[in-house]
C-alpha cells in the first residue's frame, strides 16, 4: 500500500471492474499519462500481485506520476450492489471511493458495476448540503458540437425538485467539459405546447421558470430537438436518459454497420469510400462514445466518474482525462452555491 499525503488532486482508478480486465486500464493510464503531461498523478487501485507486472510490462514503474493501492477483492458486474458492498469492503471499488472520502484522492474512474458503484458512492461520500439524489450527466453529440444529457440513469423515479437541481447539476459540468459560459436548458417532454407533457414535467416546468437566473432556462424541448442545435443541457429522469442514452450508442454502431455495408456493396463505392475517407473519420470522430469515455455521477461531496463496463483503453483514458477536468475546475463548490439559491428560491428542503 502507498501511503499518501496532500494527494487530494490525485485521480484514483478502479483498475479490476472492467469487462477487458486490468491489462486494458493499465493501457489506458500510459496512454493518458504520455498524452496530457498536466494530468493529474493517478493510482491504480487493484491487486498489486496483478498490477505490477502489468505497470512494468507498459513502463511506468519509474514515474512518479503513477502509484498503486492493493484491493484484495473485486466487484463482478453480475454482484447484487448493496450484497457486493457489505462481503467485499476491500474491493478495488469500494477502496476507490474511500481513497476519495479521506481526501487521499480527488475523484474516481471505475468502468465496474453500475448499480455498486451509485450506491457506494452515496453511501460513503454522501450527497451534498441541499441535494436529495446524485445524477450521472453523458456528453452526447448534437448539430454544432455536444450536449450534456442529465440524468442518464442514476435516478429513474424523480421528484420535480430533482429535475430542477439536475439542471443546475448538469449547466456546471455543461461549462466545464464544453466550455460554453451560459448553457442553454431543456427539459424533456413529448411536446413544446404549453401542458404537454405528464405532472412531473408541467411542474418542473413551473420550477425552472422559477430558477431562471441560475440556469439559463430555453423551456421544455422534445425529440426533434436533441441533436439539433437547440440546447446544450437536457434535462430528465433517469429512466428516460437512460433509454435515450442506449438508443444513442446503439444507433451509432448500426450507422457504421450500415456505412460499412454500403459502401463495400460494389467497387465502385468502395472507390467513393477511399476517397472520403477523411471525412467518415471526421464524422466517426464526432459521434464516438469513447470521446468523453463516461458519465460523473454529480451532486455528491466527492468526485466519481463512471465509464462502461466494456469500455476500451482509449474510452478509459478519454475518462481519465475527463476527471483531471473536474478536479481542475474545482466544480462542486460553484454547484453547493447554485443549489442553496434555487432551494431558497423554490423553498425546497434539501432532504426530500
Amino acid at each position: 500500500m502507498v501511503t499518501l499525503s496532500g494527494a487530494s488532486g490525485r485521480i484514483a482508478v478502479d483498475a479490476m471492474g472492467g469487462d477487458l480486465g486490468p491489462a486494458e486500464v493499465v493501457a489506458a493510464v500510459k496512454l493518458a499519462l504520455h498524452q496530457y503531461s498536466a494530468l493529474n498523478p493517478i493510482m491504480l487501485v487493484g491487486d498489486e500481485a496483478v498490477l505490477k507486472p502489468l505497470v512494468v510490462h507498459a513502463g511506468l514503474n519509474r514515474t512518479d506520476r503513477l502509484s498503486i493501492f492493493h484491493a484484495s477483492e473485486v466487484i463482478t458486474m453480475d454482484d447484487k450492489p448493496l450484497n457486493a458492498l457489505k462481503k467485499k469492503k476491500d474491493s478495488s471499488m469500494v477502496r476507490a471511493v474511500e481513497l476519495v472520502k479521506s481526501g487521499d484522492a480527488g475523484v474516481v474512474v471505475s468502468c465496474g458495476n453500475t448499480g455498486a458503484l451509485m450506491a457506494c458512492g452515496t453511501l460513503r461520500l454522501r450527497p451534498m448540503e441541499g441535494i436529495a439524489r446524485p445524477a450521472l450527466a453523458a456528453v452526447c453529440p448534437r448539430e454544432g458540437g455536444h450536449f450534456v444529457l442529465i440524468d442518464a440513469g442514476a435516478n429513474p423515479e424523480a421528484k420535480p425538485e430533482h429535475l430542477v437541481h439536475n439542471a443546475i447539476l448538469g449547466s456546471h459540468y455543461c461549462r466545464v467539459m464544453l466550455g460554453v459560459k451560459t448553457p442553454r436548458v431543456g427539459l424533456m417532454t413529448i411536446g413544446t405546447e404549453e401542458g404537454k407533457g405528464n405532472a412531473l414535467i408541467a411542474e418542473t416546468h413551473d420550477l425552472l421558470r422559477r430558477v431562471d437566473g441560475i440556469i439559463n432556462y430555453a423551456g421544455p424541448i422534445e425529440g426533434f430537438h436533441v441533436f439539433a442545435e437547440h440546447v446544450d443541457v437536457v434535462v430528465c429522469d433517469g429512466f428516460v436518459g437512460n433509454i435515450m442514452l442506449k438508443s444513442w450508442e446503439s444507433l451509432v454502431k448500426f450507422f457504421k454497420s450500415m456505412l460499412k455495408e454500403e459502401i463495400g456493396a460494389n467497387p465502385l463505392r468502395y472507390a467513393g469510400g477511399i476517397l472520403s475517407k477523411g471525412a467518415f473519420d471526421a464524422f466517426k470522430e464526432r459521434i464516438n462514445p469513447e470521446r468523453y469515455g463516461g458519465a460523473p455521477l454529480l451532486g455528491l461531496n466527492g468526485n466519481i466518474l463512471k465509464a462502461h463496463g466494456s469500455s476500451n483503453r482509449h474510452a478509459i483514458k478519454s475518462a481519465i482525462h475527463a476527471a483531471g477536468m473536474i478536479l481542475k475546475a474545482d466544480m462542486n463548490q460553484r454547484i453547493i452555491a447554485d443549489i442553496a439559491r434555487a432551494n431558497d428560491a423554490l423553498a425546497v428542503p434539501g432532504a426530500a
